[in-house]
């Protein structure tokens, strides 16, 4: 067991990008879980690690208990992500996985961590006695936030489907929703990069672009997750979990009447609504499997959020976990989430399987904390880039319906696609 961790408070404000860049940058195992740059609002968690044994991770009890008095609700435990395929796997559904060399699932042991909470613009270090109380001393001189980002050194993107082959899969997907094998299917397809990349910079250039409230970095080695998720997982605390689902999406615009009148679009489609109830009945349905009869229901339906690149449709779900549920029990009724696969899950993980004939990775699956004490934070990997020694790739996609129009299809992974790509200094590929 890990020594126990002092909490000390740092003195005065220091901004998260410029605890990171002096503390932690060079660390071979590292995190930063980013509230996003200005933040005022929320938590960020940075630090470094040792790489762990999942099955350690998934037996951690879902419970995360909040004390009055406490600075951080992670007081200590793991950082990490899951990838896709090995989940499917697990559902009992055909799998193929990367040769590219980045593990499915890696957790980090905090070793050192630094809690930010934004909203008081208060910031705690938390590693073993003595190492706390000197780490808070050297950042309470830490400079202001780095210059933004340079621009990224032109490079070209691979697309695994062209537009028009992507368009022919979500006539496939339609298919298979007219013969009863599914009501939704969430088709996804990925961008490739063959060109060094420079991990921490092609972050920073994500967030000043994209930021996210469950932005991230984590890398292990020579490989590293970089992303500006909008879509929390799981939550859980007090032993309630809850889960926020995405689906619906229109791009921003720069004029504020036309930029209101597509959030008004959004809320008023016919197909994102279904398509967002359809994920909302799943995530019930997977909830109830470990949570106490009659907790699981609906805190939120249909609202619209706002980023800078575009504007989301999403719902909550939330329920009582029964006692003594594990991380390992929880993801193997949520995970893969409902947003990423489609209804019925195990059928429209099949028929995925089929149509894309190809791995996800990491994309599509989550990452962030799990702590001692059992409470967690997950996100998903969307709006995220991967990054091995051979380059790095951006997974994309949509959930199709039956009344999906393959030209707006094609559109939607385009905007999804276009941040993580300009971060690495690749266009979208022609035609997307």
């Amino acid at each position: 067991m890990s020594e126990p961790f002092v909490a000390v408070e740092i003195p005065r404000w220091v901004d998260p990008a410029s605890v990171f860049a002096s503390v932690f940058a060079e660390a071979d195992h590292s995190f930063w879980l980013d509230a996003g740059p200005a933040a005022r609002d929320g938590w960020s968690w940075l630090g470094d690690g040792v790489r762990d044994d999942p099955a350690r991770v998934r037996g951690t009890v879902c419970e995360g208990r909040t004390q009055p008095g406490e600075e951080t609700r992670f007081r200590g435990g793991w950082v990490g992500w899951i990838g896709y395929d090995d989940a499917a796997a697990r559902a009992g559904v055909p799998a193929v996985r990367d040769a590219i060399g980045v593990p499915q699932e890696i957790w980090l042991r905090a070793r050192r961590l630094v809690a930010f909470d934004h909203a008081r613009q208060r910031a705690w270090v938390l590693a073993p006695s003595g190492e706390s109380e000197q780490l808070a001393a050297q950042l309470s001189t830490a400079g202001p936030a780095p210059a933004p980002p340079a621009p990224a050194p032109a490079v070209h993107a691979r697309a695994r489907h062209s537009p028009d082959e992507y368009a022919a899969l979500i006539e496939r997907c339609r298919d298979a929703i007219r013969e009863g094998d599914a009501y939704q299917l969430c088709l996804t397809t990925r961008f490739e990069v063959e060109a060094s990349v420079e991990a921490l910079e092609t972050y920073r250039r994500l967030r000043h672009a994209t930021p996210a409230h469950h932005g991230g970095f984590l890398r292990s080695g020579d490989v590293a997750l970089l992303s500006a998720s909008p879509e929390r997982f799981l939550d859980v605390s007090d032993g309630v979990v809850r889960t926020r689902p995405i689906k619906g999406t229109r791009p921003r615009a720069a004029d504020a009447a036309t930029d209101a009148a597509l959030a008004a679009e959004l809320t008023a489609s016919e197909k994102e609504r279904a398509e967002n109830v359809m994920i909302v009945d799943l995530m019930r349905n997977d909830l109830s499997r470990v949570c106490v009869a009659g907790s699981v229901g609906v805190d939120a339906l249909l609202e619209v959020e706002s980023y800078p690149a575009v504007h989301q449709l999403v719902s909550t779900v939330s329920g009582r976990l029964t006692p003594g549920t594990t991380l390992g029990e929880l993801l193997d009724a949520a995970f893969p989430a409902g947003s990423m696969t489609g209804a019925p899950k195990l059928s429209a993980m099949t028929i995925l399987h089929e149509l894309e004939g190809a791995p996800r990775g990491v994309f599509s699956g989550c990452f962030g904390w799990v702590g001692d004490d059992g409470g967690l934070d997950l996100a998903m990997v969307i709006r995220s880039i991967v990054s091995h020694p051979a380059g790095a790739y951006v997974g994309a996609g949509g959930g199709i319906t039956w009344r999906s129009d393959a030209a707006a299809e094609v559109a939607e992974v385009g905007i999804k696609a276009r941040g993580p790509l300009a971060a690495l200094g690749a266009p979208l590929p022609p035609g997307w």
